[in-house]
């Protein structure tokens, strides 16, 4: 079965029910949790973390509120993680809302990148773009990337607790489900999260990204559109490069170069 949670900040109640009634759609989903940062928001990675350390579940759904899927979609997913028990996370082909193919599988990203990515002139750098978001391989096959946009992450639980952090002995490994186990690393309050807990998965498990099921993701790109929202961006990935390193990375340039050379 499959637990899900969704955090939400001011969100729309209309948008809240359609991504929730996709949800209902599965006789697969047990649960689904709704975690209100409204009020007193604690974060993202951890608003989920509530959500993951109480559910039972064999599989946990991460899902945004601005998320569709039709029927099916679930079904084929909990299907592919039965037959393939080294993944341990997975997202399905992901469309903009005009159909165009939202490039949600990354390498591990390096300052550069993000600096192209966020003040440079989109056509400038357009082959380290393409690079960067995997765009040249077309999204039509498999990918085992290390890096998942955290719009849809669907998660082995089981997998989930291999890589949890204990805060409190700072060390990562096999926790205990208390209320200290970390699944998103909380020093992130807001948007590396998804990329720091793909990258852990990717050592233990493969991450895939699965073509054969699509969602639709509105993806508001909302610290583009806001100068307070891009600091909190700006900040919070400086705390990523610090805690994996700048300029030298060494897992980053290995599981790069591992994943491009599987897609070229």
């Amino acid at each position: 079965m499959i637990s899900a949670s969704i955090v939400t900040y001011h969100t729309p109640q209309s948008e809240l029910d359609r991504c929730i009634a996709c949800l209902q759609q599965s006789p697969l989903v047990s649960s689904v949790s709704v975690i209100d940062n409204s009020v007193n928001n604690v974060g993202y990675g951890a608003g989920h973390n509530k959500a993951i350390r109480q559910s039972a579940a064999k599989y946990h759904l991460v899902i945004n509120s601005d998320v569709t899927f039709e029927p099916g979609t679930l079904e084929f997913l909990f299907d592919y993680m039965e037959r393939h028990t080294d993944v341990g996370q997975c997202i399905p082909r992901t469309l903009n809302p005009d159909g165009s193919v939202q490039h949600v599988c990354r390498l591990l990203p390096t300052p550069f990148d993000l600096l192209v990515r966020r003040f440079l002139p989109s056509t400038w750098f357009h082959k380290q773009r393409q690079r960067y978001t995997l765009a040249f391989t077309g999204y039509d096959h498999e990918m085992n990337v290390p890096y998942l946009m955290g719009c849809f992450m669907l998660f082995r639980r089981s997998a989930l607790d291999a890589i949890a952090i204990c805060p409190k002995s700072s060390s990562s490994g096999t926790c205990s489900p208390t209320s200290d186990v970390q699944y998103f690393d909380e020093r992130f309050f807001l948007y590396p999260e998804d990329i720091d807990i793909t990258r852990r998965m990717h050592r233990l498990y493969r991450t895939m990204f699965v073509p054969y099921v699509t969602i639709v993701h509105q993806h508001r790109q909302s610290s583009y559109h806001s100068l307070r929202l891009m600091c909190v961006h700006i900040y919070n990935m400086c705390k990523y490069f610090n805690k994996w390193g700048w300029l030298v990375d060494d897992e980053r340039k290995s599981f790069n170069q591992k994943c491009l050379t599987q897609n070229q």
